[in-house]
């Protein structure tokens, strides 16, 4: 072979080389990568991780679900717990003083089906404040920006009326004013419309539901359980022991964040699943 020639053929051999490095790491996940220093790329990925699709937590399976009864009064059923044997229980959580953003990572990380009940006068840090929240590091910090970022990830917003007074020392016209104006704020500042309301204090009579129905919402929800500082859940029934269908009330307090782990892994070591409300809901009969 001359010399010319065996010039070229050792460049090509060169160039192949450094092709197939180039391939290998561009497309081996173990091969080396450009720095961002040395390309001028950005660092970052161009897409994140895929998150699990649906929505989150246990869903009903078929025939699981018993029927809440419809009033003969026409009226929105109230209802304590989900007609289910399996073990499932449902968090929802009261108010909206506590603005803990850690909260916020739980529900969104961790993917637990959460419906928040909340009210103008905690969101908005205005009027008396919660006494259980007072002192608290983040006291209607973020206002309604902290209630969207919970709709973002993935809890449902319900309706837990304006300034919580207690409903049933109200005629029909001022309760049809605090629901009413409670799902219409809702509706502006988040951009969902509730479907539930939660009577501040639990109480509630017959023009409490007609003025419900007339604002759009299809059912009361009460609950069989608190939980109180520290993840403690204080019982309704005289076992003291969760149940299936169980509704566990929580409140927008301080240590929000370290109570609900608390909370979220107590549920889990009893052997429950955290259960998605609003698909019991729907499969137990009440509609949106």
């Amino acid at each position: 072979m001359s010399g010319d020639k065996s010039w070229k053929v050792g460049l090509a051999s060169a160039l192949a080389a450094l092709l197939a490095a180039g391939c290998g790491a561009e497309g081996h996940p173990g091969a080396a990568q450009s720095s961002p220093q040395a390309t001028g790329t950005d660092a970052r990925p161009t897409s994140s991780p895929m998150r699990a699709q649906g929505p989150p937590g246990a869903l009903p399976g078929p025939g699981e679900v018993g029927r809440v009864p419809r009033p003969a009064d026409g009226l929105p059923p109230v209802i304590s717990s989900i007609p289910t044997k399996r073990k499932v229980v449902f968090l929802t959580i009261d108010d909206g003083w506590e603005q803990d953003p850690g909260f916020v990572r739980q529900v969104r990380d961790d993917r637990i089906p959460i419906a928040a009940f909340v009210t103008r006068d905690a969101v908005e840090a205005r009027g008396a404040a919660d006494p259980t929240a007072q002192g608290g590091k983040y006291l209607g910090a973020g206002e309604w920006d902290y209630v969207r970022e919970l709709r973002e990830a993935g809890a449902t917003v319900e309706n837990h009326t304006l300034t919580h007074p207690d409903l049933h020392t109200l005629g029909y016209e001022g309760q049809r004013a605090e629901i009413c104006g409670a799902s219409r704020l809702i509706r502006r500042q988040v951009g969902t419309t509730p479907w539930l309301l939660r009577p501040p204090f639990g109480n509630h009579n017959t023009p409490t539901r007609r003025a419900a129905k007339a604002c759009g919402i299809k059912a009361l929800l009460l609950w069989t359980a608190t939980v109180q500082p520290g993840g403690k859940i204080a019982y309704q029934v005289p076992d003291k022991k969760l149940r299936p269908g169980d509704v566990l009330l929580l409140h927008f307090r301080p240590n929000l964040s370290r109570d609900f782990r608390v909370l979220v892994g107590k549920i889990r070591r009893r052997g429950f699943e955290i259960g998605n409300l609003d698909a019991y809901l729907r499969a137990a009969g009440v509609t949106r």
